[in-house]
């Protein structure tokens, strides 16, 4: 009796076709032998741009860009890995660029609202800044001392994910509370996971 195969489903087709460019294009730049550290710099000045139009209040087209720029985000490593230009360095470069992107991004829009005089919401975008780095940093000074640290919800993905979704619905106030009660929630849980761990050593 042979087994009916069945025909994928749409999510899968995505899926495949998500996966035959994604490939495309790392095999297309592994081929260039262009550096990984060039396409993580090419991230940043993407990134840029797209400040650039958060700080004018083109969100929507700014929401594109840094999706855009997350292209350069994934290829870099796996280009790395291919053309076995693999380096702690390069994972060390890579982290502090991508810390300059968040930031430079918040950074626009904070312009925005400093500009029409919201303060409330450059605080707002303030405290989302403040627990972007926290999380970073606290996972960093954690695993310092303790072999593991990666409690928490709101990483660098999903602040990117909701930042995308802010821009382009045009719902970034609603979005800008998420970040900022999630992304301090998340230090707050590392603070508080760190203490468990030493105090049971």
């Amino acid at each position: 009796m042979t087994a009916i195969k069945e025909n994928p489903s749409i999510s899968g087709r995505i899926g495949a076709g998500g996966r035959f460019l994604f490939d495309a294009l790392v095999g297309w730049l592994s081929y260039l032998r262009i550096h990984p550290n060039i396409l993580t710099l090419l991230g940043l000045v993407v990134n840029i741009f797209a400040a650039i139009l958060f700080a004018r209040g083109l969100f929507f087209w700014a929401g594109l860009v840094v999706l855009f720029a997350g292209i350069f985000d994934m290829v870099d490593g796996e280009v790395a890995r291919r053309t076995k230009r693999v380096t702690k360095f390069g994972a060390f470069f890579d982290s502090v660029i991508d810390r300059y992107s968040d930031l430079i991004l918040l950074i626009g829009i904070v312009h925005w609202y400093a500009k029409w005089g919201q303060i409330f919401y450059v605080w707002l975008t303030g405290l989302v800044l403040i627990g972007s780095i926290l999380t970073s940093y606290t996972r960093a000074r954690a695993e310092s001392l303790i072999p593991a640290c990666k409690v928490g919800f709101l990483e660098r993905p999903e602040r990117i994910v909701l930042l995308i979704i802010g821009a382009l619905s045009n719902r970034m106030a609603p979005v800008l509370w998420v970040m900022a009660i999630l992304s301090n929630w998340t230090v707050s849980q590392r603070i508080w996971y760190t203490w468990r761990e030493l105090r049971q050593e």
